[in-house]
């Protein structure tokens, strides 16, 4: 697993750049507008999905609610997570990778999808979106989309950009295939460590209402956190749900960025 991993990252580490796409999460000269979960709320119309309907209607104008996510997988991890939010009734959100990851372990994604997570799209191969030509872009988005489908029945609506870098073009791309771009408001950074217990205090020392926790499952240190994680939040009164949950009753619509 380390070797694939270095190969995925070797080029574009997660390192780099990730403070960047937070802090930004644009290229070039154009500004991007990013749009708060508690503006869908206010201003969308209401669209329950068929996830939102398995787990139960929570109103996050109400409760105070975090959405976890997981990026990059899946992984030999996988599996030890998805007891975690199982034992504990948390729903998440999975942006799958598909080269080397929904290909590899298409069975964890039947998996995620049957216990009402949030199957998303973290493109094929985590090549920089704004890197590459646009008919380059749209392959690296629709590749995972098809491969989803086949698995689950359904296309994805969510994806995250490699980095968390995106532009007008990547905007329009997404939006013609139908897919909403989803950033994050927490990181524990836990490509730069296997301390769970660093992890799970960058996680907890972040979070505020709306938050959007961005975790990768493909590192040993992180999913050992996750349960701290939960109780921690819980402890501090955090409803968990997953990133359409958290925008109900508004929608995410297909080339727009939220986080």
């Amino acid at each position: 697993m380390k070797r694939r991993t270095s190969r995925l990252l070797s080029s574009t580490t997660f390192t780099t750049v990730a403070a960047l796409g937070l802090a930004m999460a644009l290229t070039g000269c154009t500004k991007l507008e990013t749009t708060s979960p508690s503006t869908v709320r206010d201003g969308g119309a209401a669209a329950n999905s068929v996830h939102q309907m398995k787990l139960g209607t929570v109103d996050c104008s109400r409760a105070k609610c975090v959405a976890l996510t997981f990026d990059a997988g899946p992984s030999e991890n996988s599996a030890r997570l998805l007891d975690i939010l199982k034992d504990e009734k948390v729903p998440a959100t999975f942006f799958t990778l598909g080269k080397n990851h929904i290909a590899k372990y298409p069975e964890l994604v039947k998996r995620m999808d049957a216990e009402g997570h949030e199957v998303a799209s973290h493109t094929w191969s985590h090549k920089i979106l704004t890197d590459l030509e646009p008919d380059e872009a749209r392959e690296e988005l629709r590749r995972p989309n098809e491969a989803i489908e086949k698995l689950i029945g359904h296309k994805p609506t969510l994806m995250r950009p490699p980095q968390g870098r995106t532009n007008d073009e990547v905007n329009k791309i997404s939006r013609e295939e139908g897919l909403s771009e989803i950033l994050w408001s927490v990181t524990a950074k836990d490509y730069t460590t296997n301390d769970s217990a660093l992890i799970k205090k960058r996680v907890l020392d972040q979070t505020e209402r709306d938050g959007i926790i961005l975790l990768h499952d493909i590192y040993k240190g992180t999913v050992p956190a996750v349960p701290g994680i939960i109780d921690g939040l819980k402890k501090r009164g955090f409803v968990f749900v997953t990133v359409p949950q958290l925008l109900a009753p508004g929608k995410a619509e297909p080339g727009k960025v939220y986080r």
